[in-house]
């Protein structure tokens, strides 16, 4: 037996052997407490009774195409402004919809009303991010869809066809 030797706990490789393994669990803690913090936003509720619904939307979408609807939305700080074109009787009022592309705690609904020949509201700050744009008349009887990409302030919507 060597008298030279040293204790276990003063051998360098011992302790990098036993540093993988710990980093390894402390990440894995890590990443859990993250994931149990956060909200992915992404996956639905109600995804089931959504799926039901595409065939009511897509009769909605057609109903705008029948209508010859097209709207541009002005997308200015706290205000957005709509202007409809291809209805013969303009509702009173419509309902825009912003949907984040991630994060549906993000999305907001902005009840728009009629303000000459246009369509004002008021908006919570977009922050530069990109939105599914969703317009609809107050009767859901039809709809329009279109994409804003953030930066530009005008945005056009259309019936898809």
């Amino acid at each position: 037996m060597r008298d030279d030797a040293r204790p276990w706990h003063r051998e360098p490789w011992v302790w990098f052997v036993v540093a993988l393994p710990a980093v390894a669990v402390a990440a894995s803690f890590a990443a859990l407490g993250l994931a149990i913090a956060t909200d992915d936003g992404v996956v639905a509720d109600d995804y089931y009774r959504r799926g039901l619904a595409v065939n009511q939307v897509l009769r909605r979408e057609a109903r705008a195409r029948e209508l010859h609807l097209a709207a541009s939305a002005d997308l200015a700080g706290d205000r957005v402004t709509v202007s409809l074109r291809g209805t013969t009787a303009p509702p009173p009022g419509l309902r825009l919809r912003l949907v984040h592309p991630t994060r549906s705690g993000r999305d907001q609904t902005v009840l728009l009303r009629a303000s000459g020949s246009a369509y004002e509201g008021r908006l919570a700050p977009l922050n530069g991010e990109p939105r599914l744009l969703v317009l609809e008349d107050e009767g859901s009887t039809w709809r329009l869809t279109g994409t804003w990409n953030g930066r530009d302030k005008r945005a056009e919507l259309g019936s898809g066809g």
